[in-house]
């Protein structure tokens, strides 16, 4: 097989969401943020893992990606959706019975029109500046929408992942002025927002990245591991050249490993020659540059060239290779390719 294969540990998943959920305790709701199809590794088997083990509200961006899930979770569980009603999702709204977190003054009036009594929720703005409706606007329509009967009221916080910038603190102000005594479940915390304890829990708590095994969640069970097949191998002589542009050039006589991966499966360019693979805990470096669909590794101290080298193990986990393409955890996992075959393991309860 000339593809990699992503191995995805179901039950690290179902380890961290309640682990995620002992922090917020008993009187609020565990929910799980799937949104861009579960950060890469599979909404539709994730979710339906967590809702074995209990979950009942998961949150998606784009009613497209809650039609979807719906279409693999059945009628029980919640669907959230934080894009809101836009225009063109009546249909899959209404059919499917998501809950739109409505945004604006625009999207009230378009559901209200559109799906009179249908269920929906409110996202309210406590100071990032990007969705949900500002102080003016939640006043302006508040006593309408509570009387309605949301099924929930959230924020999100900037800053989460910094525990001591004070913009955590004044969004939980914020967000109590605009929703204390509003009669309406609430949350606030997604995974950095649980970590800060419990001031930031309200009734339902949101793990996105903790679910998977990224920080902040830095106790978080590893899920993923990624190995690339060797689909070749060659001596490379001292002087000779590997690769697109000749990069990197052997000062020895060197065992190089081709692998089938490369930028076309979210492995970025920068990584060429900062990046290592792993051979049963031992360290490979990539050596010339990633391309579009190949890494070349340096694998002259092993005793025989491997069937694969893995770039995501417990040697390596999602942040640590982030850290060395400068990025961040999120965007390796939702860059992880459309051509890995995806494994899973557990997931029973």
């Amino acid at each position: 097989m000339a593809t990699a294969t992503l191995t995805i540990d179901l039950d690290g998943v179902l380890a961290n969401w309640r682990a995620l959920g002992v922090f917020a305790g008993r009187g609020c709701q565990t929910g799980a943020v799937v949104k861009a199809n579960a950060y890469g590794l599979g909404a539709d088997r994730v979710a339906r893992a967590l809702m074995r083990a209990g979950a009942q509200k998961f949150f998606v961006a784009a009613a497209e990606e809650g039609a979807a899930l719906r279409l693999a979770v059945g009628d029980g569980p919640e669907i959230y959706v934080f894009s809101g009603h836009m225009a063109g999702d009546t249909e899959m709204i209404g059919d499917l019975g998501l809950i739109p977190l409505l945004n604006s003054l625009d999207q009230v009036t378009r559901h209200f029109e559109a799906l009179p009594g249908a269920a929906f929720g409110v996202q309210l703005d406590s100071g990032m500046n990007r969705l949900g409706m500002e102080a003016a606007e939640w006043e302006a329509v508040a006593d309408i929408l509570i009387g309605a009967g949301p099924r929930l009221l959230m924020s999100h916080l900037a800053c989460a992942d910094e525990p001591d910038h004070p913009a955590n603190a004044a969004q939980l102000a914020e967000f109590r002025r605009l929703t204390d005594g509003v009669p309406a479940p609430r949350s606030l915390a997604a995974t950095g927002g649980i970590l800060l304890g419990p001031d930031y829990h309200f009734d339902v708590i949101r793990p996105g990245i903790g679910l998977y095994g990224g920080l902040p969640f830095d106790t978080a069970t590893p899920v993923v591991r990624l190995s690339l097949p060797v689909v070749q191998s060659r001596t490379v002589v001292a002087g000779e050249t590997v690769g697109y542009a000749g990069a990197w050039r052997a000062e020895a006589d060197s065992q190089i490993a081709t692998v089938a991966a490369g930028y076309a499966d979210g492995l970025m360019r920068n990584l060429s020659g900062r990046a290592t693979l792993w051979a049963d805990g031992l360290p490979c470096p990539v050596v010339g540059r990633i391309s579009m669909d190949l890494i070349t590794v340096d694998v002259s101290h092993l005793s025989e060239v491997p069937k694969s080298l893995d770039i995501l193990c417990p040697e390596q986990g999602v942040d640590d290779l982030a850290d060395i393409a400068g990025t961040i955890g999120y965007e390796i996992l939702t860059s992880l390719g459309t051509r890995y075959q995806r494994n899973y393991t557990g997931g029973s309860v």
